[in-house]
Parts: structure tokens; C-alpha cells; sequence
């Protein structure tokens, strides 16, 4: 542990030299990351399949761990509402105090280009030059996969490299996409890639696209549903930008033939073999991650039978045996004052993005929003709830449905430096008062705060959706840090917004960091908003 907490405070050295290489040679691995030629591509397609099968694992980089904890854990995982860390990293003036740390964040956007294997943009390019004509089912897996690795870097940055990813410019720099522009692109990549697999639907899939398949195991039918489900998902992302684009989206999501994700077990998770689950690692052997307050507050408040399914209960002697969060940025002093409350519970083998959960809670919201072809939100809000119990072979959802009276609970923490400093009770306007029965009488708000609420819960514990979704509706109601060291930049009552383009990018790219930076509602910190998150 000593050795690694060494490591991640010297991570930025390590990573201005790895980082930078990389932008410095963007026309080389642009062209030809992998040095192959279409020729050497096609004949069986084993170099296709590879490149399919290495996006999908960057996804989420969950090997080494080191780069799951920079790349997600040490940011959206915290900010989400879900996890905090214990450990007081940079004498506890990092992330979760809203000290943004360029040499960890770094790692949020240098899996999307790395010129190396274990990228996303890179092989992905290869992949749809190569199989536009000859495979266009590989060419449809392609473009899916980059939408959803891609709509997580633009959720966390903003603008990001994508349609002019192999383009330089007259300046010599290479241009971001404005996040308008990429999320009208993500749009058309799954069109595209929807219209390609429609007529293929009931069919078998070829070999190749079973083998390069580590979710659905070459199921085209699933692949579409999958396609049509993140469509949903980033069109109610962008509700408050663009409701004339959004709705026609969701519109279109749901008024496709093999509709959205609907059967349990389901859910879009990479499988990753005999791997350890990264988190395992981080929790586990480093214990350098633990339940985040408002999961206690929420979970604990509701009776929610899920708790014991994602937490374990603490170790330390002033909680022993309780389920215990730590609240995000507070005044930590050593690791050990903090490292006995409650860890997480260990993970299976496989990286969970997008669950059949979500999928109906997205409908309920749909619905809630009056859209074509997304049924009763009431009956998918339900339904959400029952399939998260189902996928955590949680038998009965009746009770936990109607209950009516069961709210967050107030959170205390007794290890607090300053006693009560962490505190929050009901006169706080940071607990929520929402219930879990739904109520067809009560308003929007109070409806779309119930949806995204269980939501939330169900999504654990992939905190970058959960984050982008608390920035978009406010929901469920988290707890603002207490250290705020971000020098003024980041509001303690508005909560974190977004993260920073590294320096790195403003050293190897200027010309193009520049005018990405200008696409912006504000300076680039972490206090300015996305272009979708609209108060």
C-alpha cells in the first residue's frame, strides 16, 4: 500500500510522458495505430475481432486497476454519490475535495486515444474502414461501442475528439467536436448503426461477430435493443439543451421493432473473464475505497433489501456491525480513521454499463414526459424496481412498492474531527423527503425525483452514469462537500460540473485545447457546465 499510495502521487510525471507522446504522434496512430494494412485485416478477420474486443474492454479500463481507480473511481465513483475514498491522498487536498488532480484525470481521456492496444478511437477507426463494405454487421458493432465509450469522455470533459478525430487542422492542431456536435453524432453513428442491423434481427449472427461480442454472445436482436436503449439514454441526457432533438430520438428509440432492453439479465456488462473486478482490488487489497454517505442515507432509510447486496457491514469498533458511508470531501487525517467503515461487497467478473434496470426507468421518465411509445410511467417505474430486485435475486418488490412512508434517513458520523461537522439531519435541505411508493397525484418534479432516486440505486455501482445523471436532474438529493479546496472554482453548493482538459493536451494540441476550451459556458474547470446540464 505504501508503494502504491507513493505511485499515485507521482502519477503526474508518469502521465505528461505517456500522455504526451501520444498527441505528439496523433497523424501516426491516427493512420495506422496498429500497424496493419486493410489486407492484413480482412482474410479472417482475427485482427477485426481483436479490436472490437479491446474497445469494449476500454470502456472501462479494468486492468491494471490502478487506471479504473484514476479513470473513474477517484472521480465519478465519488462524485456519484456512491463511494468515498479513506484515504487522504496529497494531504487530502485531491478530487473529492474538489482539488482537481490533472495527473489522475489524465487517465479519463487517455484510454480514448492512446496510440496503444487498450483504446477506443484508434481501433475503432481501423475497424470501420475496414468492414463498412465487406462486414457491416462489425461496422454497426463498431459504431455502438463508440458512442458508448465515447458519450462517458464528453460527460466528463465536454468536447471531445470525434468526427474530426482524423482531421488536422489549417493551424496544425487537431479539433474537438463541441459537445452539441458530438452528441448530434453520436445520434447519427447509432442510426446508422441501427438501420444496418434492423434487417438482420432475427438472424444468426456470423462467427465473426459472435466472437468479437463480449456481452450478448453475437446476439444481433440484443445488440439492437442495446442500440436503441443507449439512444434513450442520450436523448433524455440532452432534454434541457435540445427537447425538439431529444424527444424525436427517444421517439425513434422506442418506436423501433426490437424496442429497448426489457429482459433480465440483459444488461450491458462486459464480461472479463477470470480477471478480478478491478473495484475488488481497490476495495479489497488497497481499501481505498468506501460506501459513500448518501448510499447509507438512502439504502438505510428505505429498509432497501439491496444494501446487503452492495455493501458489506463496518469493521470499526464505533460502528461495528452497522452499515456506515463516508460523506465526500471532509476533513480526513489518516487513512485508518475512516478505513473500518463499511467496503464494498465483492463484484463478479464482469463490467456492469448499462442495466435492464435503467432501461425501464428510462421509459418511466419517457413517459413522464408524455413521449410516443413509452407506455405508463408508472408501470415502468415498477418495473424498474422489480427487474434491480430480480438482478440481485431479490425474490419479493411487493412490500418495498407500496411502501409510502419510508424516506432517506438522517446521517451521522461519530469519528468526525469536529463532532457534528459531517452531520446531516432533517433540517438540512440536502435530505431528501421523497418516498418509494409511486404517487399519480404528486407533480413532475417530485415524479422525475422518484424515478431517478431508485434509478440511482440501481445503476451501482457505475458511478459515471449516476453522476451525469445527478448533474442533469439534481437527483437524488446528495451531500455537498465540506472542504471545498478548489480556490473558488468549483461552487460547494452547485456540486461538481465536470473535470478540466489535462495540460498536457494544452502543451501537445494548444491550438485545438484552445478552441475546445472556447466551445465552454465558462472557463475549463470544474465549475462550468456541460452544454446539456441546464439548470
Amino acid at each position: 500500500m505504501k508503494k502504491y499510495s507513493k505511485y499515485i502521487l507521482y502519477i503526474t510525471a508518469a502521465t505528461t510522458l505517456l500522455f504526451g507522446s501520444c498527441t505528439k504522434n496523433f497523424r501516426e496512430y491516427n493512420t495506422n495505430a496498429y500497424g496493419a494494412t486493410n489486407e492484413m485485416l480482412l482474410p479472417d478477420y482475427g485482427l477485426v475481432v481483436a479490436q472490437l474486443q479491446e474497445a469494449q474492454k476500454t470502456i472501462y479500463c479494468y486492468q491494471p486497476a490502478w487506471v479504473t481507480q484514476l479513470q473513474q473511481n477517484l472521480m465519478a465513483d465519488i462524485f456519484s454519490g456512491y463511494m468515498m475514498s479513506p484515504t487522504p491522498f496529497r494531504g487530502n487536498s485531491n478530487n473529492t475535495t474538489y482539488d482537481l488532480v490533472d495527473g489522475w484525470n489524465v487517465w479519463a481521456l487517455n484510454p480514448a486515444y492512446s496510440s496503444t492496444s487498450g483504446s477506443i478511437m484508434s481501433p475503432i477507426s481501423n475497424v470501420e474502414v475496414t468492414t463498412k463494405t465487406a462486414a457491416p454487421d462489425l461496422y454497426a458493432m463498431a459504431k455502438i461501442i463508440k458512442v458508448e465509450a465515447m458519450h462517458r469522455v464528453s460527460d466528463i470533459f465536454g468536447p471531445i475528439m470525434y468526427s474530426k478525430y482524423k482531421v488536422r487542422s489549417d493551424d496544425g492542431g487537431y479539433d474537438y467536436d463541441s459537445q452539441q456536435e458530438a452528441y448530434n453524432n453520436f445520434f447519427k453513428d447509432l442510426a446508422e448503426a441501427i438501420a444496418i442491423l434492423t434487417p438482420k434481427r432475427t438472424e444468426k449472427s456470423t462467427p465473426t461477430f459472435k466472437n468479437a461480442d463480449l456481452v450478448y454472445g453475437g446476439s444481433y436482436e440484443k445488440w439492437l435493443q442495446f442500440a436503441n436503449t443507449l439512444r434513450l439514454r442520450l436523448a433524455l441526457r440532452i432534454v434541457k439543451a435540445d427537447e425538439v432533438k431529444a424527444k424525436a430520438e427517444g421517439e425513434a428509440a422506442l418506436a423501433h421493432a426490437a424496442g429497448i432492453l426489457r429482459t433480465t439479465g440483459d444488461d450491458f456488462s462486459i464480461n472479463i473473464g477470470a480477471t478480478i473486478h478491478p473495484l475488488n482490488t481497490i476495495n479489497e487489497a488497497w481499501a481505498d475505497i468506501r460506501m459513500g454517505a448518501p448510499m447509507e442515507s438512502i439504502l438505510k432509510g428505505y429498509n432497501d433489501p439491496r444494501l446487503d447486496k452492495y455493501f458489506v457491514p463496518a469493521t470499526d469498533a464505533a460502528v461495528a456491525g452497522q452499515y456506515k458511508g463516508i460523506r465526500q470531501g471532509i476533513n480526513i487525517d489518516a487513512k485508518s480513521r475512516y478505513q473500518g467503515y463499511s467496503a464494498l461487497a465483492t463484484l463478479p467478473s464482469k463490467i456492469q454499463l448499462l442495466t435492464v434496470a435503467e432501461a425501464y426507468f428510462l421509459k418511466a421518465e419517457a413517459a413522464l414526459r408524455g413521449w410516443s411509445g413509452a407506455g405508463a410511467a408508472k408501470e415502468n417505474y415498477e418495473s424498474g424496481i422489480k427487474t434491480s430486485f430480480a438482478q440481485h435475486s431479490i425474490a419479493d418488490a411487493n412490500t418495498y412498492l407500496n411502501d409510502d412512508l419510508s424516506k432517506p434517513a438522517e446521517y451521522f458520523d461519530p469519528k468526525a474531527i469536529t463532532p457534528g461537522q459531517n452531520d446531516i439531519t432533517s433540517d438540512k435541505p440536502w435530505l431528501s423527503t421523497i418516498t418509494i411508493k409511486w404517487e399519480e397525484a404528486d407533480g413532475f418534479e417530485r415524479k422525475l425525483e422518484r424515478i431517478i432516486t431508485q434509478k440511482w440505486i440501481s445503476m451501482f455501482p457505475e458511478g459515471q452514469e449516476a453522476w451525469s445523471e445527478f448533474r442533469r436532474t439534481g437527483y437524488p438529493k446528495l451531500f455537498p462537500v465540506v472542504l471545498n479546496t478548489s480556490g473558488g472554482k468549483v461552487s460547494t453548493t452547485e456540486f461538481i460540473r465536470r473535470v478540466n482538459l489535462p495540460p498536457d493536451e494544452y502543451l501537445s494540441n494548444p491550438k485545438g485545447a484552445q478552441r475546445a476550451a472556447g466551445m465552454l459556458n465558462g472557463p475549463d474547470n470544474g465549475g462550468t457546465r456541460l452544454w446539456w446540464d441546464r439548470k
